[in-house]
């Protein structure tokens, strides 16, 4: 049974599951990069919640220096991790896709 639901949900991914012992390096390298992506992804989407909790704290401040302060702080490194989550994703398909794959 929980290999049906694991053959299932790689299906509704858009994976395939193969056999354990198989000579497919292409099938391993496409799931690494689709894992790493997936996960930068979910980091990335936190990044803007982030900025978003930092615009909402920024709007609510009513002109208190210092709930502003930290409002720009939490949007500033908000960015920051949205640029670093960017940078990772292309970095790991730059390393799969040419290192690894040669």
């Amino acid at each position: 049974m929980k290999d049906i639901i694991i053959r299932m949900a790689a299906q509704n991914v858009g994976h395939n599951i193969n056999e354990v012992g198989g000579n497919e390096d292409k099938d391993l390298t496409g799931n690494i990069t689709g894992i790493l992506s997936a996960v930068i992804a979910i980091l990335g989407l936190v990044c803007v919640v982030v900025m978003i909790i930092g615009g909402v704290n920024y709007m609510t401040s009513s002109g208190d220096a210092g709930k502003v302060k930290k409002a720009k702080d939490t949007i500033l490194y908000g960015l920051i991790g949205l640029i670093v989550c960017a940078l990772a994703f292309a970095l790991v398909n730059f390393v799969i896709g040419n290192i690894l794959t040669s």
